[in-house]
């Protein structure tokens, strides 16, 4: 059974991207599962560093993508919001070209805070870097207030 509470399509996250960083880095939602979310990002001039490997700040961002748009599909978005308390990253092997895959999964989700483990992998699919982001969940009346 999937634990989203928000239904939506890949053409919907797409369609939000428009004008992100998400669409900058080519960062592109590919599944959505019962219980996780995955996506690609290329290895290119967007996203390497200056030495010809992939930039961990775009690992970073690809983990950051997913970690938030799968927990914003956790809470009921006429109530709350979700906003980033913390990200962390393990950077195992470096990427020279190509394109790396990003899957987000739950480790916790309740009712005011959020969990996910995003791995993210090469093209032979080895372990690229590991990340832990925790998020809050807001509700929309906090959130709607500055």
């Amino acid at each position: 059974m999937p634990l989203w509470k928000m239904q939506t399509t890949l053409n919907a996250i797409k369609a939000r991207t428009k004008g992100t960083l998400i669409e900058h880095l080519g960062i592109e939602i590919t599944e959505i599962g019962d219980d996780f979310l995955k996506a690609t990002m290329p290895v290119d001039h967007r996203t390497k560093q200056i030495v010809g490997i992939l930039h961990g700040g775009a690992s970073v961002a690809l983990a950051e993508t997913l970690g938030s748009i799968a927990a914003r599909l956790c809470v009921d978005p006429e109530k709350q919001g979700i906003v980033g308390l913390e990200i962390n990253a393990n950077h195992i092997r470096p990427v020279r070209d190509g394109w790396v895959t990003g899957i987000a999964k739950p480790i916790h989700i309740g009712k005011t805070t959020q969990i996910w483990e995003i791995k993210i992998y090469n093209d032979q699919s080895k372990l690229v870097c590991i990340s832990r982001l925790t998020v809050a969940n807001i509700d929309n009346n906090v959130m709607n207030t500055s």
